[in-house]
């Protein structure tokens, strides 16, 4: 048994028939085999699709159209050498716990709920953000006479909270029809926005004189483009929730390495297409606030056009399906750590449907309280990469520490690369965590604040309490014992 595992089961689970461990994992157990590869990629597509829409252009305010180019080339570099390591990753450990798996098997129970933990807080914090942009988006359509507010917030997490509890199959399924709406739109605006393009507008940022290294290209200078990693980020902030799917797919092993590879192939094309389209139709500098950037690209400050009422509608639908995959990926991370006994155990109990219920419920109403309280997508979304660069720091040497520790396990993929790849990896998250506290310094310290609180909640309380029989802990509480085996 690994340590500082609890095989004991709550009373609650002991009912006839079967062991106690049996009983307590069939009330906590997803419906397998409804994803397959395509799913897969429609996921991982639709987790970062809204950013194409709106947020990421707030890195123009923070490094100009040069620091963010810069910004989103290396935070791509970090997503496509993360995606290559969890590729390998998770064809080793294909459960639902995704990067918490990952790290508990390279890096003990504190390196799995720290990376757990961080995850969660990407998962419920994005939704909130992308909430607000919603809002943000049927305000400028004047639907009804709506406006950018809590209603909004309201119906958009119960609606589609709903959908998830009618089940996994189908809530993907309208995941991957939303997203090829949305992806349609974003090749469409492209072409419209490309008629518009000069190259002038992409540096008509005012310089601010004082910045070092300051120019047109660089107008907030050189410490811009740090600050504008969390935007960069943006662009594919949410791929590496893939994994977290494993246990509802088909095949894993085979459909996980190649719907992620897939996926972050369609998102760095989207990402270039979209940033150069819609800098340079109206200029930098009037999208650099705007909570609809690309409607503002197409119209500028005149009248709506058709296009750009086509646009505004269609970012709905890159926006919905970004909100609704963070949503299905949030409640699989929240409901691995429960099984396990990170967290308190009834947060992964299953309905007829296996749909893990108060998953889903419990991390909605949190994101829709913060977003209703605040209504600064700006501040959730400082917040959620708080959180992404932990976890991605951590899985990256997760997968370091695998290769050095376990250079014999059966890997059917391979990072391309190698250590290397993942190294690059490490590094450039380490240094987007920094860059948050560039960009925000409150909210950086308010989500420091809540993972302090729950690693609190680890030491002192759950991590005396963690089930054995959950899928990661016996991986992790196998791999000990080999290598105890091996030792002796």
């Amino acid at each position: 048994m690994a340590e500082g595992t609890d095989s004991r089961i709550p009373p609650a689970a002991t009912t006839q028939g079967g062991s106690d461990e049996d009983r307590y994992l069939q009330r906590r157990t997803l419906r397998r085999g409804s994803a397959g590869w395509l799913l897969l990629t429609g996921l991982g597509v639709a987790y970062v699709v809204s950013g194409d829409f709106s947020g990421w252009n707030i890195g123009l305010s923070e490094g100009g159209f040069g620091g963010l180019a810069i910004a989103m080339l290396l935070m791509g570099a970090m997503y496509a050498c993360l995606v290559f390591a969890l590729a390998e990753l998770s064809a080793i450990l294909p459960t639902a716990g995704g990067g918490y798996g990952f790290a508990r098997r390279a890096l003990g129970t504190w390196g799995g709920f720290l990376t757990g933990t961080a995850i969660l807080i990407e998962y419920i914090l994005a939704p909130a953000a992308i909430s607000i942009f919603i809002g943000d988006y049927i305000e400028s359509l004047n639907l009804f006479g709506l406006t950018s507010g809590w209603p909004v917030y309201l119906v958009c997490f119960a609606l589609f909270i709903g959908i998830h509890l009618w089940g996994v199959g189908e809530a993907l399924r309208f995941s991957l029809v939303v997203t090829a709406i949305a992806v349609a739109a974003l090749l469409i605006f492209a072409f419209g926005a490309f008629t518009e393009f000069s190259a002038d507008g992409l540096n008509d940022i005012p310089v601010d004189t004082e910045a070092f290294g300051a120019n047109s290209w660089l107008p907030m200078g050189l410490l811009g483009i740090w600050a504008a990693f969390p935007f960069g980020m943006w662009f594919f902030l949410g791929i590496e929730g893939v994994p977290l799917a494993a246990e509802e797919a088909k095949d894993p092993v085979r459909s996980m390495p190649k719907a992620l590879s897939i996926a972050m192939g369609v998102l760095v094309l989207l990402a270039l297409i979209t940033f150069f389209a819609a800098t340079g139709a109206h200029g930098a500098d009037s999208i650099k606030e705007a909570g609809n950037p690309l409607v503002v690209a197409l119209q500028g400050d005149g009248e709506p056009t058709a296009l750009s009422r086509f646009v505004n509608y269609a970012g709905l639908a890159g926006l919905v399906a970004s909100f609704f995959s963070l949503i299905y990926a949030g409640s699989r991370q929240l409901f691995a750590l429960s099984r396990a006994g990170y967290l308190p155990r009834f947060l992964s109990l299953t309905s007829s449907r296996k749909a893990p219920y108060l998953g889903l419920v419990i991390p909605g109403a949190i994101g829709f309280g913060l977003a209703a309280a605040t209504g600064d997508g700006g501040r959730m979304l400082n917040m959620a990469v708080f959180g992404a660069t932990i976890s991605y720091a951590m899985m990256a040497l997760s997968h370091i520490v695998l290769r050095r520790r376990e250079p014999g396990l059966h890997r059917p993929y391979r990072t391309p690369g190698g250590i290397a790849t993942s190294s690059v990896a490490f590094v450039l998250a380490l240094s987007a965590l920094v860059a948050t506290f560039l960009v925000d310094k409150t909210a950086a310290f308010i989500a420091l604040g809540v993972y302090v609180v729950a690693l609190a909640y680890f030491a002192f309380y759950s991590r005396h309490r963690l089930v054995a029989a959950a899928p990661e802990e016996e991986f992790a509480a196998l791999a000990e014992a080999e290598a105890e085996l091996e030792r002796d």
